[in-house]
């Protein structure tokens, strides 16, 4: 199966919000919450994808003709590639009944793991998608990353004693998740964090810990003096924020500021082995790619998760052989223009 028969699969089984497009740019599924779209008038999610594509790349040719070697190395483990996949909680309810949280995770992360990547998985206000998520990183001797939401603090350590039985390697929290409604007036409130605050929880978590949701270099200067040693410049997806700058827009300044200190992810619109690229030469680590992934579950299963890391992943090689680099490390900004 190859990804593009995975999408013309999910299609037939993917729920009524999600469209599976042939590629995701946020444009048939905006303004639908629940569902895979993005808050208001759906402008974030599509300012993210389009922002990637106004990025060139600097073809370079005249360089040694030897093996590219896509891996990076991530808190200890090697992986084949430096993409990862992304959270997504309650599937039933944003893309259908075909999966469950159960069973989703289940695909995704071990296919992922044997595959060459690592998942990260989602939390949600129902406590079984969280139970769901760190059996099936358990199963994984822990590669992949549970993502906690900013809940009370009492909450949160009830879902760290599920985070240190997977045994994972790393963990995150989407602080940005704040903005989603069903955070929202809950009694003892949940949401934003002081820097106090996270530092404590951050504590508690006695792993890696990577802050998702991080749009400015004031927001990542607080996360690092807090403890994380990631970020991931993101800005859910668009589905807190209505109006927000895109992930490209403002990954480079950030990474400038904190890359020397700490781990740098970037999400959002990255739909290309050519945008993952793009996304390292601006100073990134490696990106994270969610919805597709939801569509690769949907269309093909363990399957579809191979068709699309092997698309990604070689799109990815032949972008690097063209721009005459054959390492991560060797990317850098003289290799992307930006106008």
């Amino acid at each position: 199966m190859n990804y593009s028969e995975c999408i013309e699969r999910a299609r037939k089984r993917i729920g009524n919000y999600c469209k599976a497009c042939p590629e995701c740019n946020g444009k048939a599924c905006r303004n639908q919450m629940p569902g895979p779209g993005s808050k208001g008038i759906g402008d974030t999610a599509i300012r993210n994808y389009d922002k990637w594509k106004e990025i060139r790349l600097q073809m370079d040719t005249i360089a040694e003709n030897k093996p590219v070697d896509t891996s990076l190395e991530l808190f200890g483990k090697t992986f084949q590639y430096p993409f990862f996949a992304g959270p997504v909680g309650a599937v039933q309810l944003h893309y259908g009944d075909c999966q469950t949280d159960v069973t989703y995770n289940d695909i995704l992360v071990s296919a992922c793991a044997e595959y060459g990547i690592a998942a990260f998985t989602g939390d949600g206000i129902d406590s079984n998608v969280m139970v769901a998520a760190t059996k099936a990183i358990q199963k994984t001797d822990g590669i992949g990353i549970p993502t906690v939401k900013p809940w009370n603090l009492d909450t949160i350590k009830e879902k760290m004693d599920l985070v240190h039985a997977s045994k994972a390697f790393a963990v995150a929290m989407d602080i940005d998740a704040a903005g989603l409604p069903f955070l929202k007036n809950l009694d003892p409130p949940a949401g934003s964090k002081t820097v106090e605050e996270l530092r404590q929880i951050i504590k508690l978590a006695g792993t890696p810990f990577i802050v998702k949701g991080i749009m400015t270099v004031k927001g990542a200067l607080k996360a690092k003096e807090a403890g994380a040693d990631a970020i991931i410049v993101s800005n859910h997806g668009g589905r807190v924020l209505d109006q927000c700058p895109a992930t490209a827009e403002v990954l480079e300044t950030i990474a400038n500021a904190v890359g020397d200190s700490m781990k740098i992810l970037v999400d959002g619109g990255i739909r290309s082995g050519a945008d993952v690229f793009k996304a390292l030469a601006l100073g990134a680590d490696g990106v994270v790619i969610a919805r597709p992934f939801v569509t690769a579950v949907y269309g093909g299963e363990k399957e579809g998760v191979r068709s699309y890391i092997e698309k990604i992943g070689s799109e990815l090689e032949d972008t690097m052989k063209m721009c005459g680099v054959s390492s991560l490390n060797e990317i850098n900004r003289d290799c992307v223009f930006v106008g």
